[in-house]
């Protein structure tokens, strides 16, 4: 459990909607640094991954781990509001 992470939902998906295989997971929704309020009725984040994606740049079992692994950290960031510019110097993507 993360701490703080509340009201997000994981799902995976075959591709991203375009049908590439560019992009691995995707962040959508309001990051905690952009919500003016947020309580009951609300609608969750979603945190995607993309199976077809993640298994063609996979080599074996191990590389899909450590590819999925720093996916979600990836796209938990973008829920905290650390952009990708910040994750790169962080050597997250």
């Amino acid at each position: 459990m993360v701490d703080g992470l509340e009201n997000v939902v994981f799902v995976v998906e075959d591709r991203p909607e375009d049908g590439s295989l560019d992009l691995l997971g995707l962040y959508d929704g309001y990051a905690l640094t952009e919500r003016d309020r947020y309580g009951l009725g609300e609608m969750p984040d979603r945190i995607i991954l993309y199976r077809e994606p993640l298994l063609a740049i996979s080599d074996d079992e191990q590389q899909l781990r450590d590819e999925i692994h720093v996916t979600l950290v990836h796209e938990i960031a973008h829920f905290y509001g650390i952009d990708d510019d910040r994750l790169h110097e962080l050597g997250w993507a």
